[in-house]
């Protein structure tokens, strides 16, 4: 029997990098093969879950961008009442990670909850059904249950755990919100980089193969990215619009961040070991 304390906590939903990201190829369905480093951070999104005892799945707030039957946590609340929950449930959804910028908020929404829900309504389904029914809303969502830093293969679901030095990040968020399918579906994006093994990942390795697309579509991403560039090895997150430099210590992070332009958004944030949702649900 869940606590009534499970329902009144919040549930953080961190966003991620990807330190690169490969276009290795395409699935006969459409679906593009990757390979990427997945690194999760302490950027997060927060969510509070309130039981409907009239079935209703709905949003407490509306989230500026995303009209509530896209909302990717409505989507998965629905996907597991249908496997016998009957209750329902009212979602409230702090954002904090931008909308369309490579960080995989939406998924990360999907996977808190999935997972916060499985363990409120009492279903106990194992992760791996968890994860195929997140799979079926986004590529990212298996990464976000997945508890860790991981290499991902196939369309982002293959995962391998990834031990990653800690480090700091200044992010950007140029002020243009990215469609994905719109960079993966660009006649000019090139699909054919070579396979890697995981032995061959290493700190500043490879590149994201979507950036050029979006640089080319959106020169705001182009912009942010040279202005990083004067620091360090910066790169796009995801299919953008973010930018990214990584640093070996906060102090560094800061110091480039204070020298943002005025015209810029960023923020400094923190490089993760462990998925802090898996953290707080092994507690309860």
């Amino acid at each position: 029997m869940v606590q009534v304390t499970a329902w009144v906590r919040r549930y953080p939903a961190p966003a991620k990098l990807n330190l690169f990201l490969h276009v290795v190829g395409r699935r006969p369905d459409g679906y593009h093969l990757l390979q990427t480093a997945f690194r999760l951070i302490d950027l997060c999104d927060w969510l509070r879950f309130r039981p409907l005892s009239d079935g209703a799945i709905r949003l407490a707030r509306a989230v500026p961008g995303v009209a509530e039957e896209e909302n990717l946590a409505v989507r998965a609340a629905r996907l597991l009442q249908a496997r016998g929950a009957g209750a329902g449930v009212e979602i409230d959804l702090e954002k904090n990670i931008p909308v369309g910028g490579g960080l995989g908020g939406g998924s990360s929404d999907c996977a808190t909850t999935l997972a916060a829900l499985n363990r409120l309504w009492d279903l106990d389904l194992p992760q791996a059904e968890l994860a195929e029914i997140g799979l079926a809303l986004g590529a990212d969502v298996p990464f976000f249950l997945f508890g860790r830093n991981a290499f991902g293969e196939g369309i982002g679901e293959r995962l391998t755990a990834l031990d990653l030095p800690q480090a700091w990040y200044v992010v950007l968020v140029p002020p243009v919100p990215i469609a994905t399918r719109a960079i993966f579906a660009a006649p000019e994006l090139t699909r054919n980089s070579k396979t890697i093994k995981i032995s061959g990942f290493s700190a500043g390795f490879g590149r994201n193969d979507l950036e050029p697309v979006a640089c080319r579509r959106h020169p705001e991403v182009a912009a942010h990215l040279e202005w990083l560039r004067r620091f360090g090895d910066a790169r796009m997150s995801g299919s953008g619009a973010c930018v990214f430099a990584e640093f070996v210590t906060e102090r560094e992070a800061r110091s480039v961040h204070s020298k943002m332009p005025a015209d810029m958004r960023g923020l400094v944030v923190r490089g993760l070991d462990r998925q802090p949702l898996t953290a707080l649900l092994d507690e309860e």
